[in-house]
């Protein structure tokens, strides 16, 4: 049996008109054009599906029952089409994104609500992970795409990133300590305090490392958390000096501290992450572009030109009296 959608729509047209003449204007078809697509409907299922006089069309017990169903999936066809077009339209359906939570907690929250200013009908679920556990779900395809923390160029064959900020670290002091009297403190300071500071899913371990061997400073234990809270009141208490990354994007740290720039400068990353030769679906693609709008509105930051993040940078450039190790 060869039906075309053509000639289903054809027939429940003249079915709910009753009249070749009024379903032809319908289509913009002259009135022959109908006569002959519904009698080839009628050859394709071998049943005759109108009565015809001179004076009206009426529906056979066969075509009316056809009529009925034949309309329902049309409706359901025409209702699935605008579903999925909806969804690809880039402004309602769901996206899901995948991030760690310390940046769930202060950026991503930020984007998400800048998302659904834009495109009130678009969902963006998101799942907390650990750093790891997000570039998994990118490379799976289990999520749309990811927001992780980078301290060095972005390497892989299977996924592409884009950086849309870079965040200075800062030494996270209580005003009253000795560090605080300083406009910057040089990472070799830092040798004679216990350090706090953020776990590896944020990325900020790897900064720690590159600092230390471009620094030429031992390798250390570390108290590793995995929120700006914990690390902020292990600070308050005096267990040691916190090393964070400070700017309106990151949570900041607890009220009663101070934070001073670290020289020379090391910088942490963040960045989108998506499947490397894997087309975004469009709505998936616009949330993309507005998380990194969202970055790039803020007067206080400026955007990362590539998905390689700063490493260091002259402490004199900064014009900023440092504190030196004695």
């Amino acid at each position: 049996m060869n039906v075309s959608l053509q000639q289903l729509k054809v027939f429940v047209a003249v079915a709910r008109e009753r009249s070749f003449t009024r379903a032809a204007r319908e289509f913009d078809l002259t009135q022959s054009a109908v006569s002959r697509c519904v009698r080839e409907f009628e050859d394709a299922v071998e049943l005759k599906l109108f009565d015809r006089t001179t004076r009206q069309v009426e529906l056979t017990k066969a075509g009316a029952s056809l009529e009925r169903r034949i309309g329902r999936l049309l409706d359901e066809i025409e209702l699935t089409l605008l579903e999925e077009r909806a969804a690809y339209d880039g402004h309602t359906g769901v996206v899901m994104l995948a991030s760690n939570p310390v940046l769930s907690s202060s950026w991503v929250a930020q984007a998400l609500a800048r998302c659904a200013s834009v495109y009130p009908e678009l969902v963006v679920s998101v799942r907390d992970q650990p750093q790891s556990g997000v570039l998994a779900s990118v490379e799976q395809g289990e999520v749309d795409f990811g927001v992780v923390s980078m301290a060095e160029p972005f390497d892989s064959e299977v996924l592409h990133a884009q950086a849309i900020f870079t965040t200075p670290l800062h030494v996270v002091i209580p005003p009253a300590h000795p560090l605080a009297r300083h406009d910057s403190v040089a990472w070799r300071a830092l040798h004679e305090w216990p350090l706090i500071t953020l776990n590896a899913d944020t990325g900020v371990r790897a900064a720690l490392e590159l600092a230390f061997s471009a620094n030429e400073l031992k390798r250390r234990p570390l108290q590793e958390l995995g929120h700006v809270a914990a690390v902020s009141r292990m600070v308050e208490l005096g267990l040691g000096v916190g090393v964070l990354p400070v700017d309106a994007y990151w949570p900041a740290p607890g009220v009663a501290l101070v934070s001073r720039p670290l020289a020379p400068e090391m910088r942490v990353a963040t960045l989108l992450v998506q499947r490397r030769n894997r087309s975004l679906r469009p709505n998936a693609a616009a949330a993309w572009a507005q998380f990194a709008a969202s970055a790039s509105a803020s007067p206080q930051m400026g955007v990362a030109s590539s998905a390689s993040p700063s490493v260091t940078r002259p402490a004199a450039a900064q014009r900023r009296t440092v504190l030196h190790e004695p």
